[in-house]
């Protein structure tokens, strides 16, 4: 099977799904199916904000400085916790949850 490249989301909804995925699969992000062979923390996030790019004109300058700031901080968790065993992982996480709550109200704005 030829590997595949992850899909840079196009829209809010796509970049919800992508940050649900990182949530659950953080902080490896070991892609089960195989399908994905290269995967690894700075392509996971290179896609997240190449999404967020995609929606910047959406997001309005402020909200997307604001995200890429929040992606860049939960990247720096997760590689300084790439076992799940300091605390770090959780920090990144809950990083997630704050993009969720602001990508929803914006969503719901427009």
């Amino acid at each position: 099977m030829k590997p595949g490249k992850m899909h840079a989301p196009q829209d809010i909804q796509e970049i919800l799904v992508l940050l649900s995925w990182i949530l659950l699969e953080s902080p490896q992000f070991i892609e089960k199916s195989g399908y994905f062979q290269s995967m690894s923390v700075d392509y996971v996030f290179g896609r997240l904000k190449e999404g967020l790019g995609n929606i910047r004109e959406t997001l309005g300058e402020q909200r997307y400085q604001e995200l890429m700031r929040m992606s860049d901080r939960m990247q720096a968790h997760f590689e300084a916790d790439p076992e799940s065993k300091t605390g770090e992982t959780r920090k990144g996480r809950d990083i997630v949850y704050d993009m969720e709550d602001i990508l929803r109200q914006v969503r719901g704005n427009s």
